[in-house]
C-alpha cells in the first residue's frame, strides 16, 4: 500500500534527532488535565496507543507516570521511528503503521488514542475510522499539541509583539493547509453530521460533539540561538537550504533582538505558548472498519 504521509511530513522531519532534541516537552499539569479528559488517569495498566508518536516526546511522559500505562507507539516516518526505538522505553511495544493502517491492533482493545503534535497530518476519514475500530466502546481519542505564539493560528493574539513578528515570518513560509494553525484539522469531526437536503445527517457519527478542548499557559526561557534550533525543526523550515534557509535565520533572529523581547539574568528570552488539547469519545454501536 502506498503512503498516505504527507510529503511536507515525510521531508520535514527526516533530521529526527534535531526534532527529539529542539522541540519542548508537555507542561505536567497540561499533561494530567488531558489524562483525565480521557479518563485514563490514575487508572492501572490502562491500553494507550499513542499514535505518530515520533521520537516518543509524548510516549517518555506516559512511561514516567505511576499508572504502568500497556503502551503501543505506532509511527510511519522511518526516521522518527529509528530514534523513538533508540530509547528502549520500558513498557512500549513500536510498531510501524499509519493512522488509517493500524493492523498490529486489535479492533476495540485500547482505552485511549492520543496524537501528539501530529492529528493536523491525518485528519481525515479514514484515520478517523481507523481510530473509532481500535478503540473500546465509549474510549477516548485526544489530541494534544505545543504551540508556540510564533506558530499559532492568526485567531491567537500573540502575547508580544515580537512574537507577532515571528509569527509573520512562520506564515509567509508554506503554502500547505495541512498543520495545526491553519485550524482545518476539525472539520474532519464536524463533516460527521453534514446534512444534505434529503437527510439530517449524512453519516452515523463515530465520535461525540461538541469536542472537549482546553488550554494550558506555558513559558519558556531560550538564547534566541536555542529559539531558532527550534523554529528549525518547523517542518517548512527544516527542509529550507542555501540562501533560503540563511534569509529566514536572519529574519528569525532580527526579531529575537527588538525592544519588547523579556530577558533574564542570563541573557535569555521569554517565549510564549500554551498546550492545547482536544478529545472526544467513541460513540458505541457505529459500524466498525474492518481490520486488525
Amino acid at each position: 500500500m502506498a503512503s498516505s504521509i504527507p510529503s511536507a511530513s515525510t521531508n520535514g522531519f527526516q533530521n529526527a534527532s534535531s526534532y527529539d532534541k529542539h522541540r519542548p516537552s508537555y507542561p505536567p499539569e497540561a499533561v494530567t488535565r488531558f489524562l483525565e479528559r480521557l479518563q485514563v488517569n490514575g487508572v492501572k495498566k490502562a491500553r494507550i496507543v499513542d499514535l505518530a508518536a515520533g521520537t516518543g516526546k509524548f510516549t517518555e511522559l506516559l512511561v514516567g507516570r505511576n499508572e504502568d500505562f500497556e503502551i503501543l507507539a505506532v509511527e510511519p516516518h522511518n526516521d522518527m521511528r529509528k530514534e523513538l526505538e533508540k530509547k528502549g522505553l520500558m513498557g512500549v511495544k513500536v510498531l510501524e503503521g499509519e493512522a488509517s493502517s493500524m493492523a498490529g491492533v486489535e479492533s476495540q482493545s485500547v482505552d485511549a488514542v492520543i496524537a501528539a503534535q501530529a492529528f493536523h497530518w491525518f485528519a481525515n476519514k479514514d484515520a478517523l475510522e481507523e481510530i473509532y475500530r481500535i478503540l473500546s466502546p465509549g474510549g477516548a481519542f485526544g489530541m494534544i499539541w505545543n504551540i508556540e505564539d510564533y506558530n499559532a493560528p492568526m485567531t491567537w493574539k500573540p502575547t508580544t509583539e515580537w512574537e507577532g513578528k515571528l509569527k509573520d515570518i512562520t506564515w509567509s513560509f508554506g503554502n500547505e493547509d495541512v498543520r495545526f494553525r491553519h485550524e482545518q484539522w476539525r472539520k474532519v469531526f464536524e463533516e460527521q453530521l453534514k446534512s444534505t437536503p434529503f437527510s439530517i445527517q449524512a453519516a452515523e457519527p463515530l465520535f461525540s460533539l461538541p469536542l472537549g478542548e482546553e488550554s494550558v499557559e506555558f513559558t519558556q526561557w531560550l538564547s534566541s540561538d536555542a529559539i531558532w534550533d527550534r523554529y528549525h525543526t518547523l517542518s517548512q523550515f527544516a527542509v529550507l537550504e542555501g540562501q533560503e534557509l540563511a534569509d529566514a535565520k536572519r529574519k528569525v533572529l532580527e526579531a529575537t533582538g527588538a525592544a519588547d523581547v523579556g530577558k533574564n539574568e542570563n541573557g535569555e528570552l521569554e517565549l510564549h505558548g500554551r498546550t492545547y488539547f482536544a478529545w472526544s469519545t467513541a460513540v458505541p454501536g457505529a459500524p466498525l472498519k474492518s481490520g486488525g
